[in-house]
């Protein structure tokens, strides 16, 4: 069993306002196969993202998978919209940072699936 997190697997991850009350995050994998384990395994779910955000699951407007790019997207309610008082980040620019501290387990059956 190995484990990475988010951020080890992915070439880059970044997060940006999607209007004034949304926010998302994308990750773009750097291998197909980190990519599709990911997608496969449920690594991420509506519960997963609400808890590390500490939000309410109902926040979580969804998780996409776009495969021509071995890419995800979550988005989500922001708790204050954009540029309100006590917005701390007016272009929603840092919000992907606890995702990219994300643990991923690979168990040996997706390691030896994958080779």
């Amino acid at each position: 069993m190995s484990r990475s997190t988010l951020g080890e697997l992915a070439t880059f991850m970044t997060s940006k306002n999607a209007g004034p009350f949304l926010v998302t995050i994308d990750v773009v994998f750097a291998s197909r196969e980190s990519y599709e384990h990911v997608r496969d395994a449920g690594v991420l779910t509506a519960e997963r993202v609400a808890a590390l955000y500490k939000r309410d699951v109902s926040d979580v407007v969804g998780i996409y998978y776009f495969d021509p790019a071995n890419a995800m997207k979550v988005t989500m309610r922001r708790s204050i919209p954009s540029g309100s008082p006590g917005d701390t980040d007016v272009y929603g620019a840092q919000q992907h940072v606890p995702l990219m501290n994300y643990p991923v387990v690979f168990t040996a059956t997706d390691e030896a699936a994958n080779t």
